[in-house]
Formats: C-alpha cells, sequence, structure tokens
C-alpha cells in the first residue's frame, strides 16, 4: 500500500515539471496573441483618427459658402462650357465671368482659345450679391473636388459637353467643379447643371443668341 502512495508520488514529481511547461506555454500564447490584438487595434484607431484628421483638415481647408457669398472686389465666380472633342476648325467653348465690378461673356473657337467675340458689362456690390445667393441655393460649390489625373480634364466627355463652375479670388481660382453630359464622366458637381447655367447665361442680356450660336448651350441629358 505504502509503495503504491510512493510510486504515485515520484509520478506526480515528474509529470509535474511537464504540466508546468505546458501551463507556462499556453500562458504564453494568451499573452502573444493579447499583444497583437492590442497593436492592431492600436494601429487601426491610429489610422481612423488620423483619417478623420484629414477629413477634417480637408473641410477646413475647402473653400465654404462663406467665401462664394462674399462680395469682395476681389473675388468672382466663373462658369466655363466645353463643347465635343472635334476638329480644331470646329471646337467651340465659352466662359461666363462675373464679379461686384464686371459681367463678361465670351466665346472661343479651336483649341488655342481664339476669341469669337466678348461682352463686358458693369456689375455692381448689391447686385453681385444676389447672383451668387442665387448661386449658393443652386448648390454651385456643392461636391468634393476631385486631386491629380480625377481632375484632368483633357479629353473629358469627346461626345458631349463639360461644365467647370469656379469660384475665385485675386483672379486664381479657390475651388472648382465639374461635370459633363456623358454618363461616365459624372465629375464632381452636385448640383443642377440647367439651373447654374442658366443663372450665368442672365447675367448678361440680350446676348444669350452668341451662345446658341456656338451650338453647345444645351445639356442634352
Amino acid at each position: 500500500m505504502w509503495w503504491g502512495k510512493v510510486k504515485m508520488k515520484e509520478k506526480i514529481i515528474r509529470i509535474a515539471p511537464i504540466l508546468l511547461i505546458i501551463a507556462i506555454a499556453i500562458l504564453s500564447i494568451i499573452t502573444v496573441v493579447t499583444i497583437v490584438n492590442a497593436f492592431m487595434n492600436g494601429g487601426n484607431s491610429s489610422d481612423q483618427a488620423q483619417q478623420a484628421n484629414n477629413e477634417t483638415s480637408k473641410e477646413d481647408n475647402s473653400p465654404s459658402s462663406k467665401e462664394l457669398l462674399s462680395a469682395d472686389q476681389n473675388r468672382s465666380v466663373k462658369m466655363v462650357v466645353r463643347g465635343p472633342i472635334v476638329a480644331q476648325e470646329n471646337f467651340r467653348s465659352y466662359t461666363v465671368e462675373v464679379s461686384p465690378k464686371f459681367r463678361k461673356l465670351t466665346t472661343y473657337k479651336g483649341y488655342l482659345g481664339e476669341v469669337i467675340k466678348e461682352v463686358k458689362l458693369d456689375n455692381n456690390a448689391e447686385s453681385y450679391t444676389q447672383f451668387v445667393n442665387a448661386l449658393n441655393k443652386a448648390n454651385m460649390m456643392k461636391g468634393t473636388p476631385f486631386s491629380g489625373e480625377a481632375d484632368d480634364l483633357a479629353g473629358v466627355c469627346a461626345t458631349g459637353h463639360l461644365y467647370d463652375f469656379s469660384m475665385l479670388k485675386d483672379d486664381k481660382t479657390e475651388k472648382h467643379l465639374w461635370t459633363s453630359t456623358c454618363s461616365g464622366s459624372k465629375g464632381s458637381l452636385i448640383a443642377n447643371t440647367k439651373q447654374l447655367q442658366n443663372l450665368f447665361i442672365a447675367q448678361v442680356p440680350g446676348h444669350e443668341q452668341i451662345v446658341r450660336d456656338l451650338g453647345i448651350n444645351e445639356i442634352k441629358r
């Protein structure tokens, strides 16, 4: 009887180190997994926080309705309309730019910007204020500007019309958004293009026919 107890005790003594090693191994694995998960979650949180900060910075740096509604003398808004990509002799485009001091419609032919006709009228701060408020209600600056290749307008919507709306300060573009009549090139603008186009054209009364003669005044969608 006592001999059996001795044998059992010896067996436990021999097994105990093995069990201890197994327990240590299990604890080590659990610790490693916990550290890895904490590291990965911490990294994701940092990435998410950085992304949120970047998005906030973009929003903070992007011109807003406040800038659009400013009637400072050095500000202006502009619409550029480009027709289909065709032969040099047949290519047409036009711009309408409005500031507190002037309203200007310019039509072009060819890709080198040869002026066909230019009409320039006086303006005033009150008229400009009413105009930019109308543009703001029509969401002219609603959308996130593209960057890099996504914002390269060369060759975009070759068979249709391209519309580019911009807000300027000291003749430098602060923000611009664009769209087109091609379903594959929706662009960055989120607004009713026809409404915006009509607002700009109405700023140069009596000269709508100039635009119609270009054959690119209608939005075909």
